[in-house]
């Protein structure tokens, strides 16, 4: 089997003919990059415009504003041609200066990947840790900073959905908690798995910085991220001292305001946002909050019923864009995933860094419906009886009473 055939989910008999699991669609069902609707891939694939005439600017405004609507935000929007680490590099470089402190947290890998940016940045990084079941806990968050009378910490970075572990933070407590120590860290939140998919609110909350992605709630390929920016942030950023060039908000700002750039903007990518944003806008944020809630509580009503158990310990913190779930004792997660993808031409998402082999994660974010769930759990199931691994027959009954009652 060749490594093409191998990505499709294709396998093949002793006569070498292709199995049932080269035709049909793929199941995409990571928890990023997610599936692309066919109108997004339609609107990207049209010729570029000059980045500098005044049709661009008068488009380039427009996505600008829309996008505040989806950060429920009226504060200043920065897009980078990035992933989201792009936007994470940018709110830290704008914000702080080498030795600041910074409030960081170990609760999954992707909390990990920032407290090692920040700490190649030059920045004192305090860390509170976790089983990674959990996200930060607010209670320590206020302890912790009440114990800085010097406020050298001048920034609390939190992962908003924790994309490997299935792990919600409660931004609202955690900015109450900032509040109750009388603390002026700026707060910082990653939205990357999260925007456009749960319910996120930059001002309401008392973010400074968001960090976003696309290529998740979205629905777009990965390649742009964004930066919602308060008047808090905006002052920090006038004494800041680390170093930026690409990443440079104020760079950003001499231009954005006409709808251009100082560097070459992703003119298609820009195409697709402008669709992906109308097809939200056209669902409903609500609908769209409303919607990952129901197949967040189905793929969870799927796990009881098999008798697994998922990764988030605190029913407070479940994400309802992705759901990981612990295989038993002696099976092996990546084992399983392999064989799903194999017989069933479906990839989900491995355990990561310390969950490695004893999680799969399950994506149910971005351009998604109930059908198409039922779908992905059939498919686990189907892969949890070939592969021996013990679970109760009951999960795909459970999500479907659950599909039933909310709609």
């Amino acid at each position: 089997m060749d490594g093409s055939a191998q990505r499709r989910g294709a396998t093949a008999n002793a006569t070498g003919t292709a199995t049932p699991a080269t035709t049909g669609m793929h199941f995409l069902q990571l928890p990023g990059p997610t599936n692309i609707p066919e109108r997004v891939l339609r609107a990207m694939h049209r010729t570029a415009i000059d980045q500098r005439s005044a049709e661009f600017g008068a488009f380039a405004k427009g996505l600008f504003h829309d996008l505040g609507r989806v950060f429920h935000t009226d504060d200043e929007i920065f897009i980078f041609p990035a992933s989201g680490s792009g936007a994470g590099e940018a709110a830290i470089a704008n914000t702080l200066s080498a030795g600041d402190g910074i409030l960081m947290f170990d609760s999954g890998m992707f909390s990990v990947l920032w407290i090692k940016m920040a700490t190649q940045f030059g920045l004192n990084v305090h860390t509170l840790e976790n089983d990674w079941r959990r996200g930060p806990d607010p209670e320590a968050i206020e302890h912790f900073l009440r114990q800085d009378t010097n406020h050298d910490v001048k920034a609390v970075l939190v992962v908003h959905n924790e994309t490997s572990t299935g792990v919600t933070s409660r931004i609202p407590e955690i900015r109450k908690a900032i509040d109750a120590a009388g603390h002026p860290a700026l707060l910082i939140v990653d939205t990357i798995s999260s925007l456009g998919s749960l319910d996120y609110r930059h001002d309401e909350w008392g973010v400074d910085v968001s960090i976003g992605g696309s290529q998740k709630g979205l629905m777009l390929p990965p390649g742009l991220s964004f930066n919602a920016v308060s008047a808090k942030a905006r002052k920090a950023a006038e004494t800041a001292t680390l170093p930026k060039f690409y990443w440079d908000w104020e760079w950003m700002r001499s231009m954005n305001g006409d709808g251009f750039f100082p560097y070459t903007p992703a003119i298609q990518m820009f195409y697709g946002l402008r669709e992906a944003l109308d097809m939200l806008f056209e669902e409903g944020l609500d609908n769209i909050i409303a919607r990952h809630t129901r197949h967040g509580e189905a793929t969870r009503a799927a796990v009881a019923a098999w008798g697994l158990e998922i990764v988030c310990a605190d029913p407070r913190e479940v994400s309802n864009s992705v759901t990981a779930v612990f295989v038993p004792e002696g099976a092996d997660a990546d084992a399983f995933r392999s064989g799903v993808l194999e017989d069933f031409n479906m990839a989900l998402g491995g355990g990561l860094q310390r969950l490695a082999g004893r999680v799969f994660r399950i994506g149910h974010m971005g351009s998604f419906n109930d059908i198409m769930l039922m779908g992905v759990l059939a498919g686990v199931e189907l892969g949890l009886l070939k592969s021996g691994i013990q679970h109760r027959p009951d999960g795909i009954a459970a999500a479907r009473d659950r599909i039933s009652s909310a709609t």
